[in-house]
């Protein structure tokens, strides 16, 4: 088994393109790269931590390999925003890779350079690809967070913009 980790705004919106497939055994929301010990989503959310909202992804990499994991991420986000995603404003919303080995450094840097190559935005990619740090999981009432309360999940992911963004970018009709 190895680890993907993917900050991509709110992290609600980042576990149902990953859910449910082959090779995936386990998705879990919380917090990375910042500077505090043990944040708490209060904490994250005001921006003053320094760290990411992330999912971190337990897969296994001779059923769903790493790369097949990138060329999923890149369109659930806007790579060119530096502020956040989509309603989700602020430092703790923006996207990067963090990579667990040097093989993920690599795929990561190489499926980057893909996007910034394809022509698909005016603006440069901004998504930025760091080494791993500690992993801290979010609040319990955060885990499959879309599952427990799908209603709210449904209406804060339809203001937000996401799905607008990557249906005209991506061309991606199945979000």
């Amino acid at each position: 088994m190895e680890k993907a980790t993917f900050a991509g705004g709110c992290f609600w919106c980042m576990v149902t393109p990953f859910e449910e497939l082959p090779g995936i055994h386990g998705i879990v929301s919380g917090y990375t790269g910042g500077s505090v010990t043990n944040p708490t989503y209060e904490e994250v959310k005001k921006g003053t931590t320094g760290h990411y909202e992330v999912v971190e992804i337990t897969f296994d990499p001779e059923v769903f390999p790493y790369e097949k994991l990138l060329e999923l991420y890149w369109p659930q986000i806007d790579p060119t925003d530096s502020e956040g995603q989509f309603h989700d404003r602020g430092s703790q919303y923006r996207t990067a890779i963090f990579y667990h080995n040097v093989r993920q450094q690599e795929l990561a840097l190489s499926s980057k350079k893909a996007v910034e190559d394809s022509g698909r935005f005016d603006k440069p990619i901004v998504t930025e690809i760091l080494p791993a740090e500690r992993f801290y999981p979010a609040e319990e009432y955060h885990q499959d967070y879309h599952k427990k309360n799908v209603k709210h999940y449904k209406e804060d992911r339809e203001k937000s913009g996401r799905d607008e963004f990557i249906t005209e970018h991506w061309q991606v009709t199945d979000v």
